[in-house]
């Protein structure tokens, strides 16, 4: 897998855009509470961004033939065994790990590992 550095990734370059504000003692409250309210509107724009999870089983690959001659009652053999962890992706990437659990007579995943954050930007490369 490719490895980044700092300055390839940018995400630190933006860090020192940021600076502690200091605020005199009149009025100091309502300029913090302002600055916190702003953060909080941009970060609820963020949480209301739909994403597509997946729960991955397993894959197989197959000729045209093969996928034409497919009934109801065939079996599609998968690439994972039984009792591997199932892949949980996130818009097409893998960010945990999981098994199955029946959750009120539906299908659940608990997760058992979570990838790390440089895992998933190694990922991307």
């Amino acid at each position: 897998m490719a490895e980044f550095d700092d300055n390839e990734l940018g995400a630190l370059d933006d860090l020192d855009k940021f600076e502690d504000f200091e605020f005199d003692k009149e009025g100091g409250d309502e300029e913090v509470e302002g600055e916190k309210t702003k953060r909080d509107s941009r970060l609820d724009l963020i949480l209301d961004i739909p994403l597509t999870v997946t729960v991955e089983l397993g894959r197989s690959k197959m000729l045209i033939h093969d996928l034409l001659q497919l009934g109801q009652g065939s079996v599609i053999e998968l690439t994972k065994m039984v009792g591997e962890p199932l892949e949980v992706l996130v818009n097409d990437k893998l960010v945990a790990r999981g098994e199955v659990v029946v959750v009120n007579e539906k299908f659940g995943v608990r997760l058992t590992d979570i990838v790390s954050p440089m895992e998933r930007v190694q990922s991307l490369g």
